[in-house]
This record gives structure tokens, C-alpha cells and sequence, in this order.
């Protein structure tokens, strides 16, 4: 088994091409002390298809973060610029831009109405994964994230961020991951984020591991980040 181990503004990923399909318990083993694995299922010229697991085992459906590190391994690989990454029915082109940085297009976000979820109230919005957004102090998301990610409201269990709009087009936020608890940074929390505070347009997201750009036009996002390897 090939392995490789990157990091996206602190948002740690091993990235595996295994001889045998990953299960939980092994996916789990292989994620110990980071934020997940990328587990490599095809790779065909340009395009990819991964799955991504969680520290606990399970499966995400989406990872803005992990996709762009996926998109930066196959870029290396074959010695082009524009790759694609699939991940189940998604498919994010990803290109890398002239200072090393990943612009990526997600796809469709969609914005559900505010609602009020144990006394809290939250923005659930759709990435290709789940998210509620509440607008707040960051600092609380270490309360706010397992009250939320748990609640019987999302069966399935939700990613959670804690926003506070600093400017038009600048927000300030912190992200508890479903599976994961509170990291660094996420990709697809910032395009929560950004939809829920902005709509379309352009906005920056500070997370504690640094900034990530949004660009959302249409109901679709675009998003840009660093993406290194490590190990």
C-alpha cells in the first residue's frame, strides 16, 4: 500500500492507494492522530475517484479540504495543472493557479431557511455534506458543536460552524467536524459559511489554520486553498 500524508491549513489527511478496499476498522487505524484518509479507489489519466473516511470510521460524503490535497497528489502525479476528483456522485474540477494555490469548483450549495434546533439558532446548509451555520462567537464551538452535531434533528449527524461577520466579504469562523470534532480548517465549512453570511460574491474565511476563499455565483461555489504534503 502506497501512502502519503498532506495537510491543508493544518486539516491532516493520509492519502492511500491500497492493495485491498479500506473497511472502518482500517480506515479508522490509518487515520489515528490526523483528520482522515484519502483512500485512492481509481485514478484514469486526469480524473480520480476517492473515498473519504473519518477518524471514527465512517465515511464523508465531501471534504473541501481533502479533495484539494487529492487534487494536488494527482496534479504532482501526472504533470498537469487541471485535474478531476470524484467523490460518490460529486465531481470537483480543481486547477493549480500560478502561486500554488487549489481553486476548486465544488458544485451546488443550497440554503435552507434559519431554523431553530435546541434552542439554537442555525443556517443548515447543503455542500455535497451537511452543515448548520450558526453566527456567533467562534469561541463557543466547543459547546456548540457536539450539542448540535448530535442532535436527533440530523440523524445523520451534521458538521457545525460558529461564524462572526467581521466586514462584507470577511468572516471570522471555527468548524466542529461530524466525526472529527473541532479542526483547523475545512473547505466545505467555508462554502457553508460564506452561504449562509453572504450569498453570492466573494468572501474570505479565517479558520485558526488560515484563510480560504469562496467564490459563490448561481447557487454554485468556488473555493481556493493551499495544499502541501508533508510526509
Amino acid at each position: 500500500m502506497r501512502s502519503s500524508k498532506w495537510h491543508a491549513h493544518g486539516n491532516v489527511y493520509v492519502l492511500v492507494e491500497p492493495d485491498e478496499p479500506l473497511d472502518e476498522a482500517g480506515a479508522s487505524a490509518l487515520a489515528r492522530g490526523t483528520d482522515g484518509v484519502l483512500e485512492v479507489l481509481t485514478v484514469d489519466g486526469s480524473d480520480a475517484a476517492i473515498v473519504i473516511w473519518n477518524p471514527d470510521g465512517s465515511r464523508a460524503e465531501m471534504s473541501g479540504n481533502g479533495t484539494r490535497i487529492a487534487a494536488a497528489w494527482l496534479a504532482d502525479r501526472v504533470g498537469v495543472d487541471s485535474v478531476r476528483i470524484r467523490v460518490g456522485d460529486r465531481t470537483v474540477a480543481a486547477r493549480r493557479l500560478a502561486d500554488g494555490q487549489i481553486e476548486q469548483e465544488l458544485g451546488d450549495v443550497t440554503v435552507l431557511p434559519r431554523e431553530t434546533v435546541g434552542g439554537i439558532e442555525v443556517t443548515p446548509v447543503s455542500v455535497g455534506n451537511p452543515h448548520v451555520v450558526v453566527v456567533g462567537d467562534p469561541e463557543s464551538i466547543t459547546e456548540v458543536g457536539p450539542l448540535l452535531e448530535t442532535n436527533p434533528r440530523f440523524p445523520e449527524r451534521t458538521n457545525v460552524q460558529v461564524a462572526r461577520v467581521d466586514a462584507p466579504g470577511i468572516v471570522t469562523a471555527r468548524v466542529w467536524e461530524r466525526g472529527v470534532g473541532e479542526t483547523r480548517s475545512s473547505g466545505t465549512s467555508a462554502v457553508a459559511v460564506a452561504a449562509a453570511t453572504h450569498g453570492d460574491g466573494r468572501v474570505r474565511v479565517t479558520f485558526p489554520g488560515g484563510d480560504l476563499d469562496v467564490r459563490l455565483a448561481g447557487g454554485r461555489a468556488w473555493l481556493t486553498g493551499p495544499a502541501e504534503r508533508i510526509d
